[in-house]
Order: structure tokens, then C-alpha cells, then sequence
């Protein structure tokens, strides 16, 4: 379909999924890495603090020591997804704030990003695609960091993100291998955007609870897990709650105990699973972490839920902070990375 002036435009029509429910599945992203040989070892003055091992939210490397200057440590990162909602300028803000959230969740402060854009500039009019990019700079904006340019291709199907670079205390970072028993958990955003996007899209409903709760910015939440002395941390995203919870298990060795009734979830998310607006990505989240997952008494709604994939989600911290509910805590590892009570 050619779009015209006379044709209203719904960005969500022309992808096959939508945000982060478009991630490859990660039991697959898995092997393939896994398959992989390790790389050559870097020059020895800018160590990699953290790489591929634990699939954590972006690189870390140190850098050179300067005389008389604080230690510091670049943080390196990409994201890019398909049009989550149909409103041109609310996708770039999402996209933007979702690629950001990768240096937030390893204790880090954007500095500089640069744009990633796919369109089909013989279907799409090129003014939507500047409605996305602006919406990414507004966000940028806000977040302190500059945009710098980008790279753009002709694609059949409409992506939009940024690579971002940005800097970080060697010292005071937040990991997802850093958790040990006896930690609570906290989650900083509610659950539900995928299951909400995806009922916008087929129905074209807007939600406006999602919309602001995905163009809302992790960086408060990261500066109140580094006050309070977090050291682990990562941000919820297409691997659903569930999956990055086992992630952060298993990068660190313990197991993670979720009280199901303290999560909580945007309004009409859980009638939207209901009626059946569940995402593939979110059924396969939920494949994924069943052999890991002690799902006790727990309907199958909520399960679904927990591992709804979502777009630009909350931080996942090992620690307590203010404004953020207490989901679980991590104990001793035992047979299960997650438990569900």
C-alpha cells in the first residue's frame, strides 16, 4: 500500500511486530552467540568491563586513566525497533527513550547518540520520518545528550532507534551479575505496555497511560540505585519481566523470588490479555524461562503478563529505592533461577 494525502497513516500497519515484541526470541539469540568464538583481546589500556558473558544492557570499557582526572568508563550501546504506535512523533520519543534506558541501567549517563533509520521512502512520506526524528531529539533533549547525526537505509519496513554512547564511574557500575541473597527487588515501571501496544495496533485504540509511561526517561531511577548503593540492575524490555529476572539470576548466581502480587501493572493491561492481545514475543518469553521458572499456583494471565515483552520498561534494581515497590528478593541459588510466590 502506497500512502496518499488522502490516506490516513497507521506507522503500526506497516511492520510485523511492534517495539522490543520484534526482538529476536532469546533462546535463539542465545545459541547463536554462544556459537561464537571470543574475540581477540583488546589493547591492554582500555579493558572490557563488560561484554557478552552475562548479556548485559550494553558494553562497558575502561578508559585510559588521565593524571589527575577521575576514572572513567565508556558505556556503548545500540537499539532500533519497528513502529510500536502509529503517532510518528510518540515512536521516535519511545525509541529514544528505550535506547537511552541501556546506558541508564549500567549506572551511566548518556553524552552522545547518533540516529538509525529504515523507511520505505515509495510507500511512507519522508515528513513522517521527520516527525520520528524529532521526537528522538526531543528526548535526547531532555536527557542531556547530543545527537550527532545517524545512518538511514531504504527498507520495506519502517525502524527507528539510536546508537548511543555514554560514560560511566568504573567503580559504581550497575550489573546484572552483581546481585547477591538476601537483596530486595524493586521495578520502577508498571507491566503491561506490550500486551497495550498490541491491542493499539489492532484495534488502533491509544493508550495514553503507555505512551507516557515509554517515553518516560530511566534516568531518575538510575541516579536513585546509584544513591542508594545499588550495584545491580537492568532494565525490563523484550524479554518481558521474567526474562531479564532470570538473566540477572543466572548472571549471578542466585535465585530470584517474585511476589506476584506487588508487581504492578498500567490500567486495562490485564483486560487486554483477556482478549487476547498477547504478542508472539511474549509467548515465546514465556517458553523461554519455563524450564528455569518455579510457576507455583500462578494463573496463566499473570504468567503471561510477567513475561510481556515490553517496549522502554522500567529498571529491574537489586536494592531499594524511593517510589519504587519491592517485587521479590534474591536468595541462594537453588533449583530454579526464578520462583514464584
Amino acid at each position: 500500500m502506497t500512502v496518499t494525502p488522502e490516506t490516513p497513516v497507521r506507522l503500526t500497519q506497516f511492520a510485523h511486530g511492534g517495539g522490543c515484541a520484534c526482538k529476536i526470541p532469546p533462546g535463539e539469540l542465545e545459541d547463536v552467540l554462544g556459537s561464537l568464538a571470543a574475540p581477540l583481546a583488546p589493547p591492554t589500556d582500555t579493558p572490557l568491563l563488560v561484554g557478552t558473558a552475562t548479556g548485559d544492557d550494553a558494553a562497558v570499557v575502561a578508559l585510559p586513566a588521565s593524571e589527575g582526572g577521575p576514572a572513567q568508563a565508556l558505556v556503548s550501546t545500540a537499539d532500533f525497533f519497528t513502529p510500536v504506535v502509529d503517532d510518528p512523533f510518540d515512536w521516535g520519543r519511545i525509541a529514544a527513550a528505550n535506547a537511552l534506558s541501556d546506558v541508564y541501567a549500567m549506572g551511566g549517563r548518556p553524552v552522545v547518540a547518533v540516529n538509525l533509520l529504515a523507511w520505505p521512502r515509495e510507500v511512507l512520506p519522508f515528513e513522517l520520518a521527520r516527525e520520528v526524528l524529532r521526537g528522538g531529539l526531543e528526548i535526547a533533549a531532555e536527557a542531556g545528550c547530543h545527537v550527532g547525526g545517524g545512518h538511514s537505509v531504504d527498507d520495506p519496513e519502517p525502524k527507528y532507534g539510536m546508537a548511543v554512547t555514554g560514560l560511566a564511574d568504573p567503580a559504581r557500575l550497575l550489573r546484572n551479575d552483581a546481585g547477591r541473597p538476601g537483596l530486595p527487588l524493586s521495578l520502577t515501571k508498571p507491566l503491561g505496555l506490550g500486551v497495550l501496544n498490541n491491542r493499539h495496533k489492532a484495534t488502533g485504540e491509544r493508550f495514553e497511560q503507555a505512551v507516557a509511561t515509554m517515553v518516560a526517561l530511566n534516568r531518575d531511577a538510575a541516579r536513585a540505585a546509584l544513591a542508594a548503593g545499588a550495584s545491580c540492575a537492568t532494565d525490563v524490555t523484550g524479554f518481558g519481566l521474567l526474562g531479564h529476572l532470570h538473566k540477572l539470576a543466572r548472571a549471578s548466581n542466585v535465585t530470584a523470588v517474585l511476589d506476584t502480587a506487588a508487581v504492578p501493572y498500567l490500567d486495562g493491561a490485564r483486560e487486554a490479555v483477556r482478549d487476547g492481545y498477547v504478542s508472539g514475543g511474549t509467548r515465546r518469553n514465556l517458553d523461554w524461562v519455563a524450564p528455569f521458572t518455579d510457576f507455583g499456583a500462578t494463573d496463566a494471565d499473570t504468567r503471561l503478563l510477567l513475561a510481556d515483552a515490553q517496549t522502554s520498561g522500567g529498571l529491574l534494581v537489586a536494592g531499594e529505592i524511593p517510589g519504587a515497590p519491592v517485587i521479590g528478593e534474591l536468595v541462594p541459588r537453588g533449583p530454579h533461577s526464578v520462583v514464584l510466590r
